[in-house]
């Protein structure tokens, strides 16, 4: 089994998109490591903001409204441009890479200035699990995707 891959995708502002890992391989869960989003605008002639938010839970966390309390939100990140600071780009993410995922995770993103289509990118890495390691990683992310 790869150690490592990567899922990736262009989601259109305020939409949603699941993260499928329903075929998963018994015995592994998979850790979180990087989330990155990019404009699909003209980003030196353009000002955007855009955030975004992959969560364990039922329903999709808000990026614009995110609460670090909410245990199922599994990562989220901001990426701001201006024209008036010399095409200057920022980016923020937070990522919890120790939850261990097991079932499917719901992204979502969000376009504040132009409602334009967010590129995104996220790596994960495979972990091997005992069984009793298995049995708490699904019951933790399904107690979170129950609520």
């Amino acid at each position: 089994m790869k150690k490592e891959f990567v899922m990736r995708g262009q989601t259109a502002s305020g939409q949603t998109e699941v993260l499928n890992f329903s075929g998963y391989k018994p015995g592994y869960a998979y850790r979180l490591t990087e989330f990155q989003i990019y404009p699909s605008t003209n980003i030196g002639d353009q000002n955007f903001e855009m955030c975004a938010s992959i969560t364990a839970a039922k329903t999709a966390v808000a990026p614009t409204d995110v609460n670090f309390n909410d245990e199922g939100l599994l990562a989220t990140v901001l990426i701001t441009g201006s024209t008036s600071i010399g095409n200057s780009m920022v980016e923020y993410g937070v990522v919890n890479d120790t939850f261990l995922i097991t079932q499917n995770l719901i992204l979502m993103m969000q376009d504040t200035v132009a409602s334009k289509p967010t590129n995104w990118q996220i790596r994960f890495v495979a972990e091997k699990m005992s069984g009793p390691e298995e049995a708490v990683a699904n019951y933790r992310q399904y107690t979170i995707s129950d609520d």
